[in-house]
């Protein structure tokens, strides 16, 4: 399968990397422990590639995307929530998604401690990789394989920082190895700096890693997945943060500069569809791509995480529908990432994209639908029951991949930075780039998509939502809001609409209370519109689920519950690590 590409060379880094994670966890260790010296490990292209792939072992793994960077820190938002609250805050997972985060809270030390320890590996790599002989004399193979290697943990890096950035903000930023680092109790570094730094290092790797097709297909680093990352740091450069001084959410006044850049870099992704271009299908993109364990065809997925070992994810496991395994009768999966109602309302009943993020449904031993209440609807674009082959074990591990960027991002952030870039209306380009991803979102039927805004506000409104539409449940949403400072309009619209919702009010009044399903189907299959008053009574041969009228006040107070303007924005360093630094607050 796919998500072995790199198990077997796991099983050589603990003889062949040098760096422990010690070092940079607590800032404390200045002499990490080592089988071999970094001589031996970066002197030849074997060794060096073990090194790199150490880094990219730093994304997987369940203290990172494998469950809480892409299942736990990215809600609740307007979409989704998180697990819910059933008694008092327990300081860890439902405290995330509450926004009543504590430096103590159990979810926020690991992932820490496992960015940085990627941060390490990458600078490690990034020092020496350019240092070896071959780099300059080697064969032309070589030569070029080192340079892949070179730019490879340079992306690596910058993705480690962002996720540290977006998260925690201004943070210690060491950029080389903590060997060779005088001081290990380092203070924040403003995040600016951070981001500049990393954006000029990204420009660099783009010219030292090939495009997809030049390259065996697998899920390392290329071309397309390095530009796209530049132009989401860029574009998080251009936004809205929580900044220390003033405590306040502050956009920049050089934002225009990076929004440049974010809309250049997708430009020349958009100009190489030979590499990359979207899927026709969005299903497919999920269905018979990340959930069937293969790589996308026309490349709609630039990068990737590779979860290389059955513990590294528990994704489909924690957000899908629940479900059962051939020989257990235990029903399994969490099922803990939520649909908003207002959120599936939000969606065009033509818009096939509300049917593959959303599951309305757990799955019986048969793989049956059993309809569940509304508010029980989950998270669906990776679902058990499209896992292929189907899983075999009661264990929770799933082995899907993460995607962190897709080549319907690269359009609409181009959409987003041409629109920056020209305030007075937004321009063919932007217009076209935003209408491609939502014809596809109907089915490639161009005269499904309405009527596409053409003042500036207007069509910036339009890509905020086209944004939730696509990427919902992929990890997103959360720090789009924060860098455009609407998450908390947005957590109290939804609270409003949830209200209306409840109290049959306008433009939520002809919505079914109860909803009727046919069982032993495989397919969901209804009995009435989900846009219209349904009866009280099941028909013949159907089962009835609270819809509409599971909706409670209880329910609507939970999202977000203690969200803060110019707090929530950010979580607090984990306790471990300023006691440790002296240095942080």
């Amino acid at each position: 399968m796919k998500r072995k590409t790199y198990s077997y060379h796991f099983i050589a880094l603990g003889c062949l990397l040098m760096i422990t994670t010690a070092s940079c966890k607590k800032y404390l260790n200045s002499d990490p422990s080592s089988a071999f010296d970094e001589s031996y490990v970066f002197s030849t292209v074997p060794n060096a590639t073990s090194a790199v792939l150490g880094a990219y072992d730093r994304l997987a793994g369940l203290q990172a995307y494998g469950s809480r960077l892409s299942l736990m820190y990215p809600y609740d938002n307007d979409e989704m929530v998180g697990v819910l609250n059933t008694t008092a805050p327990d300081n860890s997972s439902r405290d995330l998604s509450r926004y009543n985060v504590q430096p103590t809270n159990a979810q926020l030390k690991l992932p820490f401690e496992q960015l940085y320890s990627g941060i390490e590996r990458a600078n490690s790599c990034i020092k020496n990789i350019p240092a070896m002989a071959l780099y300059q004399n080697g064969s032309e193979e070589e030569k070029k394989q080192l340079r892949r290697l070179h730019g490879e943990a340079l992306t690596l890096r910058a993705q480690f920082y962002f996720e540290l950035i977006r998260n925690w903000g201004d943070i210690p930023a060491p950029f080389e190895p903590s060997i060779d680092q005088p001081d290990l109790f380092l203070g924040r570094t403003d995040r600016d700096t951070i981001y500049n730094r990393l954006i000029a290092d990204l420009e660099k790797a783009t010219e030292l890693v090939p495009w997809r097709t030049e390259v065996a297909s697998d899920e390392r680093i290329t071309k397309g997945a390095v530009k796209a990352l530049r132009a989401r740091l860029a574009i998080h450069r251009a936004g809205y943060s929580l900044r220390r001084a003033s405590g306040m959410m502050e956009q920049r006044t050089d934002s225009l500069k990076y929004y440049k850049i974010a809309r250049d870099e997708c430009y020349d992704i958009m100009q190489r569809r030979d590499q990359h271009t979207l899927n026709p299908s969005f299903k497919a993109v999920f269905k018979d791509g990340i959930d069937s364990y293969k790589i996308d065809p026309y490349g709609e997925v630039l990068f990737e995480v590779a979860m290389g070992r059955e513990t590294d994810s528990n994704i489909g496991y924690y957000d899908g529908p629940r479900f059962y395994v051939p020989g257990n009768t235990s029903l399994l999966g969490n099922g803990q990432i939520r649909v908003i109602p207002s959120y599936f309302y939000d969606f065009d009943s033509l818009d096939v994209r509300r049917d593959v993020t959303c599951a309305p449904y757990y799955n019986s031993p048969e793989y049956y639908k059993t309809v569940q209440p509304l508010l029980n609807m989950t998270s669906g674009k990776f679902r058990s029951d499209w896992i292929t082959p189907k899983l075999s074990s009661a264990i929770q591990a799933t082995g899907l991949n993460w995607p962190l960027i897709r080549f319907s991002d690269v359009l609409l952030m181009f959409a987003e930075a041409e629109n920056a870039l020209n305030p007075a209306a937004p321009t063919r380009a932007a217009i076209e780039a935003f209408e491609e991803v939502r014809i596809r979102g109907f089915g490639g039927n161009a005269s499904l998509i309405g009527t596409t805004p053409t003042t500036h506000d207007a069509f910036r409104t339009a890509i905020v939502n086209e944004r939730s539409f696509e990427f919902g449940g992929e990890g997103i949403r959360k720090y789009d809001l924060i860098r455009w400072n609407l998450l908390g309009q947005k957590i109290t619209e939804v609270r409003e609409k949830l209200t209306k919702m409840r109290l049959k009010q306008a433009p939520y009044n002809n919505l079914p209370q109860y909803m009727y399903y046919k069982p032993s189907s495989t397919e969901v299959i209804w009995s009435h519109s989900l846009y219209k008053p349904t009866p009280s009574k099941a028909p013949t041969g159907f089962t009835r689920v609270n819809w509409i009228v599971a909706l409670t006040d209880t329910w609507i107070t939970n999202v977000a519950q203690l969200f803060r303007p110019n707090h929530s924005e950010l979580y607090p360093l984990p306790q471990s690590a300023t006691d440790a630094n002296p240095n942080l607050k």
